[in-house]
C-alpha cells in the first residue's frame, strides 16, 4: 500500500472529478477477457473516471485486477475508484470509493479514508438526493434512469429525477442506468451533464468509438 497522499492529492482528485463527464464502471473479468485492452480503449475514447465493480470474485482476484485498473488509470491521469469497500480502496491504492445506499455509512467510509479520497453515493429518489446534502460525499449518481440488468430488480426512476437533481443536487451528479448511444441524448436534454455507463462501453464491439460517442455529447469539463 502506498504512503499517505500529500495535501495536494485531495484537491487534484476533486478537480478531476469536477471536470469529469463520462464515468465507466467495469468488472474484473469483462466479456472477452482482456481487461487492460478494454480499459485502454475506454480511456482513449474519453472516459474520465473508472470504477472497479466486482460482486462475484474473491478478494485476492479483485486486488489483482485492481493493479491493472490502477496502472492503466495512471497512464491516462484518470481517477480510479472501487465499489462498496473503503478498506479495499486503501489496499488497492484507489482514489476513492463509491457506496450504495446499503453499503455502510458515508461517515464510516470517510473515517477510514480520510479527507483526501473521493467518495460517491448512489441515489434513487428525491429524498436520497436531499439527504446527500448532509453526507461527506463528493458526488452522487442518480438512477437507474432505465431498468438495467446491472441492477436487476431495481425499478427505473425515469428522466424526471434528473430534472430534480439539476435543481437540487448538492454535489456533482452522474446519471446512470440503461444509458447508451440510443438514449443518451434524452438524458442530456433532461439536464444531465455527466453520464455513468457499464454495458454501453464494456459490451461494445468498439469500446473506443462507444466512449467517444458518449463523451462527445456531454458538456465539456470546465
Amino acid at each position: 500500500m502506498s504512503l499517505a497522499p500529500p495535501e495536494s492529492v485531495g484537491p487534484l482528485r476533486r478537480e478531476r472529478l469536477r471536470t469529469a463527464r463520462l464515468y465507466f464502471v467495469c468488472d474484473a473479468r469483462p466479456p472477452g477477457g482482456d481487461l487492460e485492452a478494454l480499459l485502454r480503449a475506454a480511456l482513449s475514447g474519453g472516459v474520465d473516471i473508472v470504477q472497479l465493480r466486482e460482486k462475484e470474485l474473491g478478494r485476492a482476484e479483485i486486488e489483482r485486477a485492481a493493479q491493472t485498473f490502477r496502472r492503466v488509470c495512471d497512464t491516462y491521469s484518470a481517477p480510479f475508484v472501487v465499489n462498496d469497500d473503503p478498506d479495499l480502496a486503501r489496499a488497492c491504492d484507489a482514489d476513492g470509493v463509491h457506496l450504495g445506499q446499503d453499503d455502510g455509512s458515508v461517515a464510516e467510509a470517510r473515517a477510514i479514508l480520510g479527507p483526501d479520497f473521493i467518495i460517491g453515493l448512489s441515489t434513487h429518489s428525491r429524498e436520497q438526493i436531499d439527504a446527500s446534502r448532509e453526507a461527506a460525499v463528493d458526488h452522487i449518481s442518480v438512477g437507474p434512469i432505465w431498468e438495467t440488468p446491472t441492477k436487476a430488480g431495481r425499478p427505473a426512476v425515469g428522466l424526471d429525477l434528473i430534472a430534480y437533481a439539476v435543481a437540487n443536487a448538492p454535489h456533482p451528479f452522474f446519471a446512470i442506468g440503461g444509458i447508451d448511444a440510443t438514449n443518451a441524448a434524452q438524458v442530456r436534454e433532461a439536464g444531465a451533464e455527466r453520464l455513468c455507463v457499464v454495458r454501453a462501453i464494456r459490451d461494445a464491439a468498439d469500446p473506443t468509438a462507444a466512449a467517444e460517442a458518449l463523451r462527445g455529447g456531454v458538456a465539456p469539463g470546465g
